[in-house]
């Protein structure tokens, strides 16, 4: 997927190659940034499949999200930490690396309650920040980070209009998303709770809109 929807934040340093990068949200209620996208069961992407994605931008240049409940099983947070020559002080040594999608894998993002911030910080919404540079892996090593953290390599990007058309062909519901589910300690679980938030029976997934 293209990453159209990216452009330079300011300040921090990427922790990988590159520069974290975002534009900014249309003010528009047809958008949804800050929602959670859910694959339909009969989803043709199989990246995709039983996904949900957190959108951290959609508006009319496209789209840019982070899948929130599939792991990078072979690379564990103390390891992230060694490569990046970062030394653990009582932190999170046991916080999950998640898959945040197919766009450059080898990025990383963090997204976060908004009780931590520095200069590079992007405010999603009212309780949700992204960060993507070292500095935050740095506090989360050493037991100063954020109340509440998702961990992602990767990210799902949409070039304009692109995601609106999906969600008109029913590959996509969508739903607001919360606390609880978005930093949840059960990833494989959450795309049946995202489900059973809309309070749809799966057996009737494959006639309904996408729109929740």
């Amino acid at each position: 997927m293209p990453a159209p929807v990216l452009q330079r934040a300011r300040g921090g340093r990427s922790w990988v190659k590159g520069e974290a990068q975002l534009i900014d949200t249309d003010d528009n209620p047809g958008y949804l940034t800050g929602q959670l996208l859910i694959a339909m069961p009969h989803m043709q992407d199989t990246r995709f499949e039983r996904s949900v994605i957190y959108l951290c931008v959609h508006n009319s240049d496209g789209a840019m999200g982070l899948v929130i409940n599939q792991l990078a099983d072979e690379l564990s947070f103390p390891d992230l930490m060694e490569q990046l020559g970062i030394e653990s002080n009582g932190g999170d040594a046991g916080m999950p690396i998640h898959v945040g999608g197919p766009v450059e894998s080898g990025r990383g993002f963090v997204l976060h309650t908004n009780d931590y911030a520095q200069g590079s910080t992007i405010k999603v919404d009212e309780w949700v920040s992204l960060t993507a540079t070292v500095d935050i892996l740095k506090d989360i090593a050493e037991g100063r980070g954020p109340r509440q953290a998702l961990l992602a390599l990767g990210y799902a990007g949409w070039g304009a209009g692109q995601l609106d058309g999906e969600i008109q062909q029913n590959s996509w519901l969508n739903v607001n998303a919360d606390e609880s589910l978005l930093f949840g300690d059960h990833p494989d679980t959450k795309w049946e709770q995202s489900l059973a938030k809309l309070g749809i029976d799966l057996s009737l997934l494959s006639g309904q809109a996408g729109h929740a």
